[in-house]
């Protein structure tokens, strides 16, 4: 099943389109960016997960700039297939994180099966926009927490390694509605 959503920045002039793809071997989702957070850029991306939602390929290429692709064993560790190493700077990290976009929120939440009140802390390999990595697109582990609230879909999320949090409402699909200062879903003409 392929689900088609719409994400612009909460502000600013930012927009996304994603395809989420299920399948019973797991997730792909792709999709196209074109945002303003701290200047304009261009992204295109494509992660795939295995059965779990654990992440094993990762591309990401801003337009006229760097490209990133990333292989993981869904053990937590990570390999640049770009440049034919190992990473062991994001080892113990499942998840990508992607900065550009929600989509990669989904995947923890679908991993994880939280139940009310659950709350998870994770390693994620973190992809930063470009000039945020000095012009590279060099991926790092960072800490993070979901928690899931009372509510239809409501989890919180928590940078631990930032002090960013903001409650997320997601669809039945773990999909991203309403992401508090930083995205929301474009609603169905």
């Amino acid at each position: 099943m392929t689900t088609i959503v719409c994400w612009r920045e909460w502000e600013g002039e930012g927009l996304e389109h994603c395809a989420a793809r299920f399948a019973d071997d797991g997730l792909t989702l792709e999709g196209v960016v074109a945002g303003t957070q701290e200047g304009l850029y261009g992204a295109h991306y494509k992660l795939r997960t295995d059965a779990a939602f654990r992440t094993r390929e990762v591309r990401v290429a801003f337009v006229g700039g760097p490209v990133l692709h990333l292989e993981a064993d869904g053990e937590g560790h990570w390999h640049d297939a770009a440049e034919g190493r190992q990473l062991p700077e994001l080892d113990g990290a499942v998840d990508i994180d992607i900065r550009v976009t929600p989509a990669t929120n989904t995947l923890p939440i679908r991993r994880l099966g939280f139940g009310i009140g659950d709350s998870h802390e994770i390693a994620v390999a973190y992809v930063p926009l470009p000039d945020a990595a000095g012009g590279g697109l060099r991926p790092r582990r960072v800490a993070q927490r979901y928690t899931r609230l009372p509510g239809e879909g409501v989890y919180r999320y928590e940078g631990l390694d930032s002090g960013f949090s903001a409650d997320i409402e997601v669809d039945a699909a773990g999909l991203v509605v309403d992401y508090p200062g930083v995205f929301r879903r474009l609603r169905r003409p």
